[in-house]
């Protein structure tokens, strides 16, 4: 037997092996936010991002291109938003109130006049309200450019994050909630992504 089509059997094994499990936990994650199931996820996504690399004849084994582009587009939606909370967590702990919309509590600055009476904070507002379901959006494009062979797309779905939300930016505790959690939520819906379409290339 061919070796070159040995090595690729074990490939497509684990690539759809571990590719399930990142999904599976991916989706568990999401539903039940825990950051060992993030953590877990992440291994094996990045274990099918190597077999995925690894295979020599893309296409050679179409029929289960489908498949891999369910699942890769699954993981790609529902573990960004975990691995964008898990960062969030780790760089900034617990140091912003959470507001009752899915974003944070901030103070304005005081006005001029506020400031001359001696008041030091402002009013405090929520800020990066929905930010669940502009997540989700957002990995649906990423992932959706990706698999269709337009990364350029990402700079479209880029910049129309950072226009939305630019009025909100003003806060630091908003700048570094926003860069960290798109940051980790883009990376997340690459990575899953490019699954699909290092083995479907």
């Amino acid at each position: 037997m061919n070796l070159v089509a040995v090595a690729d059997g074990i490939s497509w094994s684990a690539l759809l092996l571990f590719l399930t499990a990142a999904t599976a936990l991916s989706v568990l994650a999401f539903l039940r936010p825990r950051p060992a199931l993030v953590w877990f996820a992440a291994g094996a996504l990045g274990v099918a991002l190597l077999a995925a690399a690894s295979i020599s004849e893309p296409t050679g084994r179409t029929g289960f291109g489908p498949l891999v582009t369910i699942l890769a587009f699954t993981a790609a939606v529902f573990g960004g938003s975990p691995a964008a909370a898990t960062a969030l967590n780790l760089a900034m702990g617990g140091t912003v109130a959470p507001g009752l919309h899915g974003g944070i509590i901030v103070a304005e600055r005081p006005t001029p006049a506020e400031q001359r009476q001696g008041v030091t904070t402002g009013v405090r507002r929520e800020v990066l309200r929905g930010g669940l379901t502009i997540g989700i959006l957002e990995r649906i494009a990423t992932a959706g450019t990706i698999m269709a062979g337009f990364p350029e797309g990402l700079a479209i779905v880029v910049a129309v994050k950072g226009v939305g939300r630019f009025t909100e930016l003003e806060a630091p505790e908003a700048r570094e909630r926003f860069i960290i959690g798109t940051f980790a939520s883009l990376i997340w819906a690459c990575a899953a992504a490019l699954v699909a379409h290092l083995a479907l290339r």
